[in-house]
């Protein structure tokens, strides 16, 4: 640990070895599904007619609402969503069916053939037309502390703004897949591109109405997964395995990238509405928020989505009056679902933009008014406990903002953007530092927990299996070096195979950033045991204490001896010592009251911030970041090339939600971005040509594995620095009415919106 190291599949991946699912030889007799897709946001579903389709070359049969041998609803949190539509049609794209043939194109040819008989029904299709008809997903939630009411009433200053953020599409390289496969005896075996193999499984059973153990899911690794997986990839097990159960055949189901966008869920889009008070330095003395989240049409995530949303509304930040309504708002679009930072980014971008309109009605500089109100450093100086009740006892930001201040040249920068904004009449730059504290583990407190298996072969090799997932993100590199560490063996020597249910069970998804921090210290416990027995066999040939034994460079040590591993496991072996065992670990110290959403949700925070520098076209309104300089606590990195790979992919991918990825769906409910000549990710032109990335130094003060912090998610918000940063060159565009009027900028920053915010389109 602690080293730079390849990434484990990087090799097989170069040179196209790496094995995905549609890599995968396939049995003899397998079958393609398509999906029949709706046509109308909201509708009676009367009737399907099929006969066309099921008359083409090579279809073998259509699959229904009526196929589902088990449970209609497909197994999720709220028991909200039908396996296939039945009765209603609730989105544009919602899928009806399958058509099932001899050949992928056969099959998507054949669902062209169906026709559908669907009355429309009124739609409601934005979040504001959601509140008025008080259309919900889940019960909306409130939570206040203090008064904010009498924190507004006796503020210095106050202001009120509303403003949207749009939703993303995760555009994972490997679209969404399935393959399906009956076994004998009632038994299926699932290769599922997902986050969550054991919720696949539970999905898959259900769906089929059979037992759990009766089902088998598999997942190498995913081709990208952000959160589009975790849920989402279960409903395509679920069809592939109705539709193999109902033909008595595998079963291969892949979505096309347009039929990815048409049917998966996005990032949540949210909506906000504020009112705030504030003294002379900017500090808050009373907030209300309101922020009314786009669900679509079925609960999904969006509860806990909704909830990290309330979490993280503070930030970095003490408030000591405040009131906060989150309202889960239905509507007839696609169930949105997780997205890498699960609501983090929505709550975090708010209370930015507020300080951002603070320091603009002040005329200070918005670094200072940030500064001026952080969470304390720790109990001592007070302001120091969350909205929601944890103490925040490891901040970290008095000490990191400034250091970033000082290494990005903030001040001087500021000074030179100022001087060129006053003589540029087109072109305007903006900067801005924004921090980010987020908060690791689980909102449901039952999901941190993680189990693993570590085998110990009599050659002195070594395999691993545990309940994470691989989608690129290193996991499985940073569980074989906790694992190669805990034996003393070369990293080279550890394998660590494929997500299996039959092998982990229960797992929790792989999300919430806590891949590493349960997964690596479940399998550092279990290799803890073997090496515990291997200690305690050599103590007794040597007659020693097993806390004498060392284990180190492919070496057992003890005060008597020095032998190779291999040697000592064989020798193990031939005496019957147990040479493999289970690890378990659940996270200490969490708890967590859902109903009201108070207590200590998280073990512990991850803290960073960047600095961005843009400039924009007051013409077009085209922008571009011009230089980014990020400080990021990753505590004791596990993996430093990694971490970095991490953290500038997160925040390049935070950037690509805020300035280019719009989601546009039109007064019909289409989505009419699903493709990429709509839709624009991120490319390689867009990367800033100054990037610059240093790791914070500290351990982490909790007791977590190799004393790291998890990476995956925070770096994401980092990003919202270039929001910030764009609202201030919009200022500059603006002149004198910026300091009067909030700058409204809807996410994304495109083209079109920026000039919005100038004042230059209607």
């Amino acid at each position: 640990m602690g080293q730079s190291h390849f990434h484990e599949s990087a090799r097989a991946q170069v040179a196209g070895a790496a094995h995905y699912i549609d890599d995968l030889p396939e049995v003899k007799g397998t079958l393609y599904a398509a999906p029949i897709l709706s046509t109308v946001a909201h509708g009676t579903l009367n009737g399907v007619d099929a006969s066309a389709a099921l008359a083409l070359p090579g279809v073998r049969g259509v699959v229904l609402a009526q196929d589902v041998p088990g449970d209609k609803l497909l197994a999720a949190f709220a028991h909200d969503e039908p396996v296939f539509a039945h009765s209603t049609v609730q989105h544009m794209g919602q899928v009806i069916g399958l058509v099932v043939a001899d050949s992928v194109m056969q099959a998507r040819r054949a669902v062209r053939a169906v026709k559908l008989d669907i009355t429309p029904l009124p739609a409601v299709l934005t979040v504001q037309d959601a509140l008025q008809a008080e259309s919900y997903v889940l019960p909306p939630v409130f939570v206040r502390r203090g008064d904010a009411a009498a924190g507004l009433a006796q503020a210095a200053h106050r202001l009120s703004g509303a403003f949207e953020v749009g939703g993303q599409e995760h555009f994972y390289l490997e679209g969404q897949i399935a393959y399906a496969l009956p076994l004998e005896q009632k038994q299926w075996w699932i290769y599922s591109s997902t986050q969550h193999p054991g919720e696949v499984q539970h999905w898959v059973s259900h769906a089929l109405g059979i037992d759990n153990h009766a089902v088998r899911v598999e997942c190498r690794r995913m081709g990208g997964g952000f959160g589009g997986k975790e849920t989402q990839a279960g409903h395509l097990a679920v069809w592939a395995a109705v539709a193999a159960n109902k033909l008595g055949r595998p079963v291969k189901l892949r979505l096309d990238r347009d039929e990815d966008f048409m049917v998966t869920g996005k990032r949540h889009p949210f909506a906000y509405e504020y009112d705030v008070g504030f003294d002379d330095t900017g500090r808050i003395t009373g907030l209300k928020l309101q922020m009314a989240v786009n669900c679509g049409f079925s609960a999904d995530l969006s509860g806990p989505v909704a909830d990290r949303a309330v979490f993280h509304a503070d930030n970095a930040y003490y408030l000591s009056d405040v009131e906060i309504a989150s309202y889960r708002c239905k509507t007839n679009t696609q169930s949105h679902t997780a997205f890498r930072g699960f609501g983090g980014p929505q709550g975090v971008i708010v209370i930015e933009a507020i300080l951002g309109d603070i320091a603009r009605a002040l005329g200070h500089d918005a670094q200072d008014v940030r500064l001026a109100n952080l969470y304390g450093r720790d109990a001592s100086e007070g302001r120091n406990v969350t909205h929601y009740q944890m103490a925040v006892e490891d901040n970290i930001l008095h000490a990191l903002l400034p250091q970033l201040e000082q290494t990005a040249s903030y001040r001087q920068r500021q000074a030179e953007i100022a001087a060129w904004n006053a003589q540029s009449p087109v072109l305007k730059r903006g900067l801005a530092i924004t921090p980010v504290k987020f908060g690791i583990s689980f909102t449901a407190t039952l999901f941190n927990q993680a189990g693993a298996l570590v085998h110990v072969y009599t050659d002195g090799s070594v395999q691993v299996n545990h309940g994470g997932t691989e989608m690129g993100q290193g996991l499985h590199t940073k569980v074989a070096q906790i694992v190669a560490d805990e034996l003393g063996v070369p990293l080279h020597r550890v394998l660590v195979t494929a997500s299996d249910t039959s092998k982990v069970p229960n797992a929790s998804a792989t999300a919430a950033s806590s891949g590493t921090d349960l997964n690596g210290r479940a399998a550092q416990y279990a290799a803890r045991h073997v090496r515990d027995n291997l200690a305690s066999f050599v103590c007794g040939l040597d007659g020693c204490g097993a806390g004498a034994i060392r284990f180190a460079g492919g070496q057992v040590i003890s005060p008597q001896a020095t032998r190779s591993f291999e040697a000592v496991v064989k020798e193990a072996y031939a005496n019957r010592i147990q040479l493999w065992s289970d690890g378990f670990y659940r996270t200490p110290k969490i708890h967590y009251d859902k109903a009201t959403l108070t207590g200590r949700p998280f073990y512990y925070f991850s803290y960073g911030a960047a600095c961005s520098e843009v400039v924009i076209d007051t013409l077009t309104g085209e922008s571009r970041v011009l230089k980014v300089d990020i400080l990021h606590d990753v505590g004791h990195s596990i993996n430093p090339a990694i971490d970095v790979g991490q953290i500038e992919g997160g925040f390049v991918q935070g950037m690509g939600w805020l300035t280019t990825e719009q989601l546009v769906w039109n007064d019909k409910g289409l989505l009419t971005t699903h493709a990429p000549s709509t839709y624009k990710i991120p490319a390689t032109g867009d990367i800033p040509a100054h990037f610059k990335v240093d790791l914070w130094p500290e351990a982490n003060r909790e007791d977590n594995v190799g004393g790291s912090k998890a990476v995956g998610e925070p770096p994401f918000m980092l990003a919202i620095s270039v929001y910030e940063a764009l609202r201030n060159a919009v200022a500059a565009g603006r002149g004198d009415k910026a300091a009067s009027t909030p700058v409204v900028l809807t996410a994304p920053a495109t083209a079109e919106n920026v000039l919005r915010a100038l004042g230059r389109l209607g």
